[in-house]
């Protein structure tokens, strides 16, 4: 390798990693999908999570006074990953609240076919982690899928003007959502019934409301990110099984056909088209699969 070599490389690095950042954004406000699915597809899960954790770390630090040991943790953490990702996840989610999300109220049936294909071929990527898959795993990846039908089949509440303690108290339970892979944070913001108004916020930049949401994600984050950090270091297997079944779960939420209360209908005369939509994004999933290990295999060699 050149001495030139890393530069050349680090150009393409960061235009790949906003780009991820961005997936991950796009995924973010689309209910039903998951954006830490979406991160775990696309390579930059453990980076968020690891970032995340040393962020709460060097925060107590600092509270306790250990400014040095504070630095430190910060340093830990790979930003050049980190960075571009939350710029191409921030401006993935204004443009998202624009431009994909009238699409999806216009078209909600195809919306849901895609996104289902993404999800279904997304399971490859938890599943293959876990490896031997024993009577535990199984056991724990069937509940968990399990629980996500149950609560992805309960009809959305309604709240046109929702008050902002609400709002910050559904923020910290959507964010887990981002280092959760199979549950969508925005199909947690549908269910409190805040996920339009969110959107609006977003659109019309309410920064009251948005700075009260993004409060009450920070501590959500906080309390969260460091249980998460530990399942994944001492209960790896059991952890991936349950995140698998998760997102086998979050499938129902995704069927194409559902009334306004999400019960399921029959597929209608249109179902040839859904499925090649479904295909289609089940395609876009296999192709960043195998685009994250070329870069995987890049990123070795050199």
């Amino acid at each position: 390798m050149t001495a030139d070599t890393p530069a050349r490389i680090r150009g393409p690095q960061v235009a790949l990693n906003v780009l991820r950042g961005g997936l991950v954004g796009a995924a973010e406000i689309v209910p039903g999908v998951s954006g830490g699915t979406v991160a775990l597809v696309v390579g930059i899960f453990e980076d968020l999570i690891e970032a995340a954790g040393h962020v709460v770390t060097a925060a107590r630090l600092v509270i306790t006074g250990k400014r040095k040991a504070a630095a430190a943790a910060l340093r830990a953490a790979r930003w050049r990953v980190v960075i571009p990702a939350l710029a191409g996840m921030i401006a993935a989610v204004i443009l998202g609240a624009k431009l994909l999300e009238p699409v999806i109220a216009d078209h909600p049936v195809g919306a849901r076919a895609v996104f289902g294909g993404l999800i279904l071929a997304s399971l490859a990527v938890p599943f293959r982690m876990v490896g031997r898959w024993r009577t535990r795993e199984i056991t724990l990846g069937l509940l968990a899928a399990a629980a996500t039908v149950f609560l992805t089949g309960i009809p959305p509440s309604s709240a046109s003007a929702p008050n902002l303690f609400a709002v910050g108290a559904v923020a910290a339970l959507a964010i887990c959502a981002l280092v959760l892979p199979g549950v969508s944070g925005s199909f947690i913001l549908l269910s409190f019934g805040i996920y339009e108004p969110t959107l609006a916020a977003l659109n019309d930049r309410d920064f009251t409301y948005i700075g009260v949401f993004m409060l009450g994600a920070t501590i959500g984050l906080s309390l969260f990110v460091k249980g998460l950090q530990y399942l994944l270091e001492h209960h790896h297997r059991v952890t991936l099984a349950v995140m698998t079944g998760l997102m086998a779960g979050s499938l129902r939420a995704l069927w194409p056909w559902q009334d306004s209360e999400r019960g399921l209908l029959a597929p209608d005369s249109n179902w040839p088209q859904m499925l090649l939509l479904a295909l289609a994004g089940a395609v876009v999933v296999i192709a960043l699969i195998v685009a994250e290990r070329r870069q995987t295999n890049l990123n070795q060699v050199h």
